[in-house]
C-alpha cells in the first residue's frame, strides 16, 4: 500500500506561482510513476504531469511551459508558474507501480483569482 500526501495549495492571483508537494510512504519502492491530476468544479478529473521512477517526464500539451513537475525519493513536485483563473482545480497525486499497483491523494485546493 502507497499513502499520498499533497500540500502547497491555496489562493493565489493571476500570475503568480505555487509549489504543490507530495509526499508517498508506505511500500514506496513499489512506485514506478507519480504524477499530478486536476479537477475543475464540474468537470472530469484530467492529467497534468507525470515522472516515471528513471526520470521520463510527459505533460498535458495545454500545460507545458507554465508546469514544471520533479521528483525526489518519495516526493513529487508540481511547479506552477502565471496561474489563470482556469487553472483553479483541485490537485491530485497519483502514485502507479508494480503489479497494478494505484493510489491517489486526497487533493489539495488550488484557487485563481483576482
Amino acid at each position: 500500500q502507497v499513502q499520498l500526501e499533497e500540500s502547497g495549495g491555496g489562493l493565489v492571483q493571476p500570475g503568480a506561482s505555487l509549489r504543490l508537494s507530495c509526499a508517498a510512504s508506505g511500500d514506496i519502492l513499489s512506485i514506478y510513476t507519480m504524477g499530478w491530476y486536476r479537477q475543475a468544479p464540474g468537470t472530469t478529473r484530467e492529467f497534468v504531469a507525470s515522472v516515471t521512477k528513471d526520470g521520463t517526464i510527459y505533460y498535458a500539451d495545454s500545460l507545458k511551459g507554465r508546469f514544471t513537475i520533479s521528483r525526489a525519493d518519495n516526493m513529487v513536485y508540481l511547479r506552477m508558474i502565471n496561474l489563470e483563473p482556469e487553472d483553479t482545480a483541485v490537485y491530485y497525486c497519483r502514485a502507479q507501480g508494480n503489479g497494478g499497483r494505484d493510489s491517489w491523494g486526497q487533493g489539495t485546493q488550488v484557487a485563481v483569482s483576482s
